[in-house]
């Protein structure tokens, strides 16, 4: 459903209730997509602009994904908690945790494989996927660390195609994580017009634009340059800025 903010004429939302998203459970695979993937067809959630799968995987230990192909996409994987280790055909073998942030440009093409790095405990993730900006580049893969202090009661940018703090994509999309304590706000301003935002609630309760948003659920925003949020509770949140178009 969208909507029009009242004090923002050309804002429009669409809201993404955590208790819509797609689940499918393997036994070593516990997922929810917030878009259209796999074994959960959902035609009227396909995309938001550019951001095409947000999976919340939860898998067991070591167990994992085997080596499977990508090609033209920017994947993005941000651990919640846990360990995962990641192997691929550029020749990387590392292992990514909480406070790490980890991208593949699959671009003409590449392999790889993703398993749980710990035997005793489960790892959580969540694994992103954005349209690239330009189609077969050379295959890449990058990841760095960003301490949790950095984003309280700010956005620490994580992802970016200009940011030399943040992991690079090959696209004019940026992902900021903030931890916003009880009663605080906090604005955050698109970089360029027809640009989009997605806010994900990674846990919390959270007030944006006229719209509760609690644990897991999203909000996809686009028509101004300027949004804000204020935390009910100590809330930590994702916002996803993509080319709407």
């Amino acid at each position: 459903m969208e909507t029009t903010n009242p004090n923002k004429t050309n804002v429009q939302k669409k809201f993404y209730p955590a208790t819509e998203r797609g689940h499918v459970n393997f036994g070593w695979l516990d997922s929810h997509h917030s878009f259209s993937f796999g074994h959960w067809y959902h035609p009227e959630k396909t995309n938001f602009g550019a951001l095409r799968v947000l999976n919340d995987d939860i898998v067991e230990p070591s167990m994992g994904f085997g080596t499977h192909p990508h090609q033209n996409m920017e994947i993005v994987s941000i651990p919640l908690f846990g360990e995962l280790a990641h192997k691929d055909s550029t020749g990387t073998n590392g292992i990514i945790k909480t406070g790490d942030v980890q991208i593949m440009s699959a671009g003409s093409g590449i392999q790889h494989s993703e398993f749980n790095h710990s035997s005793e405990k489960k790892v959580n993730f969540l694994q992103i996927w954005i349209l690239p900006k330009v189609a077969n580049i050379q295959p890449r893969y990058d990841q760095k660390s960003f301490h949790e202090a950095g984003r309280l009661n700010r956005f620490q940018t994580v992802v970016s195609p200009i940011d030399e703090e943040a992991v690079w994509i090959n696209q004019d999309a940026y992902f900021s994580l903030a931890t916003l304590e009880p009663g605080k706000t906090l604005s955050y301003k698109v970089h360029a017009p027809n640009q989009g935002i997605y806010v994900f609630l990674i846990q919390g309760k959270l007030s944006t634009e006229g719209t509760i948003l609690e644990r897991r659920d999203a909000l996809g925003i686009w028509g101004a340059d300027e949004y804000s949020f204020q935390a009910e509770v100590k809330s930590e949140f994702l916002v996803i800025e993509i080319p709407m178009k």
